[in-house]
């Protein structure tokens, strides 16, 4: 082991749950740091491995940790569950993830690059409005097959479809309908545009590293 002291870091929103380990099965103390607090910490803390859980923040504090000369290991959090052998809260997760560490046949998460996790937030970004879209769509569908209105199959249909039955003034879509309908055909396109960007990004050739000036 490179470095021998070990700090678990249960990470939440505004407190962290902190604990440093010398010695395998001993915790040297324990403490809580606000999130402001918690990069003092690490700067002013000798070469460690850092614990924690390869969740929610996870990679940027690893990052930061290794950008301080720090070793950050991730754990999955299914792997470090089975060691939180009391109630659970912050102290017995710090505790469980040291005691996980030490099984070597618990793999870590490897640690994201700001790369990374901005392609894998695109790729989520995507699919929650594809998500969204489709729902809408199928919504809007559901409404206007009550008034015997079918449009065609296709999600590219859907709206145009609805819009000339929505214009139509002859047509058997009821007159307090059709702002709302309008409205959520507005929703739909909204959506598309904002699936569009994301694919625009998506396809975009990576920018040219810069070449250092050291």
């Amino acid at each position: 082991m490179a470095n021998q002291t070990l700090v678990a870091v249960d990470l939440a929103k505004a407190v962290f749950e902190v604990a440093f380990s010398h010695h395998p099965g001993q915790v040297a103390r324990q403490k809580r740091d606000s999130r402001e607090q918690f990069p003092h910490v690490l700067a002013h803390l000798p070469p460690a491995t850092i614990v924690m859980e390869a969740c929610g923040s996870a990679h940027f504090w690893a990052r930061h940790a290794r950008g301080l000369g720090h070793t950050p290991v991730l754990l999955p959090p299914h792997a470090v569950r089975p060691y939180v052998r009391r109630n659970k809260t912050d102290r017995t997760d710090t505790k469980g993830m040291l005691e996980a560490f030490r099984n070597e046949e618990i793999h870590p998460v490897p640690v994201k690059s700001v790369a990374q996790q901005t392609l894998a937030s695109l790729h989520r970004l995507r699919t929650g409005w594809l998500a969204e879209r489709t729902a809408r769509i199928n919504n809007l569908r559901a409404l206007l097959r009550e008034f015997g209105i079918v449009i065609p199959l296709g999600a590219r249909h859907a709206v145009p479809a609805a819009c000339a039955q929505i214009d139509d003034a002859e047509s058997d879509l009821p007159t307090p309908l059709r702002p709302v309908l309008a409205k959520l055909c507005t929703e739909i396109r909204d959506l598309e545009r904002r699936v569009q960007m994301i694919e625009q990004q998506l396809a975009a050739p990576p920018p040219t590293p810069q070449p250092s000036l050291v």
